[in-house]
C-alpha cells in the first residue's frame, strides 16, 4: 500500500520547492530584480567595450566630439564624467546601454 502524500523525500522536495518558489516571488515584488537585472545587463554591455592596454574604454566623447580612452567608475560612467551635464549625462546612459561610440 502507498502512502498518497508520497514519501519524506517528495515531502521535502515539494516544500523546499514551494518554499524557494515564495522565496524568489518576494524578491521579484521588492524590485531588488530588476535592479540585479539592470545591473547584469550594465556590466556586460561595458565589458564588450573595446579597451586600450590599460584597460580604458575607448569612447567617443559626446562632450566634445573626440575620440577618449577613460577609466569607468563603478556606475560604468567614465573619468571624463561632469554629473549634471546633458552630452556626459547621455554618455553615461550610452555606455551602460551598450549604445556608446567606440573606436
Amino acid at each position: 500500500m502507498t502512502d498518497r502524500r508520497g514519501n519524506g523525500i517528495e515531502r521535502v522536495l515539494r516544500s523546499t520547492f514551494r518554499d524557494a518558489g515564495r522565496r524568489y516571488e518576494e524578491f521579484r515584488r521588492s524590485g531588488q530584480f530588476e535592479e540585479a537585472r539592470e545591473a547584469y545587463r550594465s556590466a556586460k554591455n561595458a565589458s564588450g567595450l573595446p579597451t586600450d592596454d590599460e584597460g580604458r574604454a575607448k569612447i567617443v566623447c559626446r562632450r566634445y566630439a573626440e575620440r577618449r580612452a577613460a577609466l569607468l567608475d563603478e556606475e560604468y560612467r567614465p573619468a571624463c564624467y561632469e554629473a549634471g551635464h546633458p552630452d556626459c549625462e547621455g554618455c553615461a546612459e550610452d555606455v551602460r546601454e551598450g549604445r556608446i561610440e567606440t573606436w
